[in-house]
């Protein structure tokens, strides 16, 4: 798509609904005047041009006119008119103008036009190829993208040499070799191997490039084992035979049976929802959407607890600790179904508490060796045993360097700190400004004192504060709020609340109490 206004606003307010819409358009160029979008149509050759009608040296109509009658390339075109004048939009329709939009610019409005004009796009193509040199690429994106009508089925059936009765199968196959997008091009040796397999060498395979390191392939269901009587069976054969040529790690998501074949864009619908499923427990590397597109997929966060006890193990450098919750993190990613977004968010969630603890220790994450492969994972790692290996490198080496940075001194300091609050449990503490003294994680740090002392610092605290406020009661006869401030109260009423939840009575009948039994 060439953009053409001589308003920069509006430019770049059309690249950004480009941008940050799922339209299928891609922006080649921008001009200012009809002048120089001449030139970059020749030079870019764009399939849709949007033009302004009122532009400075060549207006939009102009330029339409000059391209229709003078140039070899004929894109469509898209008008956009800040004047609802009937006689611009009859000379736009004259030149077979294909939408006139009146600014400002609705983004529905475009979307609509946009969609109709890459259906169009698409048919065009479609129609295009011979049989000579089949676009087999092309073919198969615009089949993903739209619903062909029968002309030109029959036009592409005819060009590839494939059977129309048949039904068609969508097929992602994603190579997990752990490295990135494209280092390695694995079409010719995934060509020969398929060809191989279906015993079709000399059949053209509509097969095509995807990202991130997946290729998508139609299947027609006639090529496809007869002597296995499952599904599964027959994608199980072909996954072993194209691991072992390729001679890496593969797998196969797998959408619903097409028929006829101009409905594949439902097949491929399917089998990208199967993408979703990647992390699910059982399927050994084959993703099937009629086995899976029924089960409910989970999108939040693991349990508080699992993520707290984590930490903490990490904090402590228990490698024994840590790797247990780890274990049981990816069990519940697989039992549960964790979505990839799930997933992704309980990375980055235990990542943000272990940079948290790092940078108050004064140490820098960078220097963590694993830290970038794991804030990149879904580049090179795809599937849950590759992460998990990623995740446990991370966390061991965060571990190691987190007790470096403090000197190993967690242990020795418990006690050091429990010797603090016997001494100062009469002022306003509370433990993230005790943490922050002791340059310790407040998480880490409660979960340290009550798996050493039984009881969590906050119980602890208040044994203390009510225990000489029972002293007090008993040998004073200080008033109620009076007592409540010298335990560490700033409230007599909520003083009186935590000592009857403690002590089952209220200070008032304990005072009486000790009084009778003198």
């Amino acid at each position: 798509m060439l953009i053409v206004d001589d308003e920069i606003f509006v430019r770049k307010g059309l690249i950004t609904i480009m941008n940050e819409s799922s339209l299928q358009f891609e922006i080649c160029g921008e001009a200012e005047n009809g002048e120089q979008a001449l030139t970059l149509i020749e030079q870019l050759t764009p399939e849709l041009v949007i033009v302004d009608i009122r532009m400075p040296v060549l207006d939009g109509l102009e330029l339409i006119r000059k391209v229709k009658t003078e140039h070899e390339h004929q894109p469509l075109f898209i008008i956009l008119s800040g004047y609802p004048d009937f006689s611009y939009a009859q000379q736009a329709l004259s030149y077979n103008v294909s939408e006139y939009i009146l600014k400002p610019v609705d983004e529905q409005e475009l979307a609509a036009a946009l969609k109709k004009i890459a259906h169009t796009l698409n048919q065009k193509q479609l129609l295009s190829i011979t049989r000579e040199k089949p676009l087999v690429e092309t073919v198969i994106e615009s089949l993903l993208q739209t619903e062909p009508d029968d002309q030109v089925m029959e036009r592409i059936a005819y060009a590839l040499e494939i059977p129309l009765s048949s039904s068609y199968t969508y097929v992602i196959a994603e190579m997990q070799d752990m490295l990135p997008q494209g280092e390695i091009d694995y079409m010719p040796a995934l060509k020969a191997s398929l060809q191989r397999y279906f015993h079709h060498e000399l059949q053209t395979l509509l097969i095509h490039v995807r990202t991130n390191n997946q290729y998508g392939i139609i299947v027609p269901e006639l090529w496809m084992d007869e002597r296995s009587r499952t599904v599964r069976g027959n994608y199980i054969n072909m996954l072993d035979t194209l691991e072992r040529e390729l001679e890496t790690t593969i797998a196969l998501f797998i959408g619903h049976k097409a028929s006829p074949l101009k409905q594949i864009v439902l097949s491929g619908a399917s089998a990208e929802k199967c993408l979703n499923y990647r992390f699910a427990a059982g399927f050994k590397g084959i993703y099937i959407a009629d086995e899976l597109l029924g089960l409910p997929l989970y999108y939040f966060d693991i349990d508080e607890g699992l993520h707290s006890k984590l930490i903490y193990e990490v904090e402590a450098n228990n490698q024994q600790g840590y790797s247990s919750v780890v274990d049981a993190m990816f069990t519940m990613f697989q039992e549960r179904h964790f979505a990839p977004g799930a997933v992704t968010n309980t990375m980055r969630r235990s990542m943000i508490a272990i940079i948290n603890i790092i940078r108050q220790l004064e140490g820098d994450e960078n220097n963590l060796h694993w830290m970038a492969e794991l804030l990149n994972w879904q580049l090179k790692y795809r599937n849950l045993n590759q992460l998990k290996q990623v995740f446990q490198h991370f966390i061991g080496e965060a571990a190691e360097y987190i007790s470096k940075k403090r000197g190993g001194k967690s242990e020795g300091n418990i006690e050091k700190i429990k010797k603090y609050i016997d001494g100062h449990y009469r002022e306003n503490l509370y433990l993230k400004g005790i943490a922050a003294d002791f340059d310790m994680n407040p998480v880490y740090l409660g979960q340290l004192f009550r798996k050493t002392y039984g009881a969590y610092f906050n119980e602890y605290l208040l044994t203390l504060r009510i225990e000489e406020a029972k002293r007090l009661l008993r040998q004073t006869k200080k008033r109620m709020y009076e007592i409540a401030e010298l335990v560490g109260f700033q409230n007599a009423d909520y003083f009186a609340t935590q000592f009857e939840k403690l002590e089952n009575m209220t200070p008032t009948d304990y005072r009486n109490m000790m009084i009778d039994n003198k």
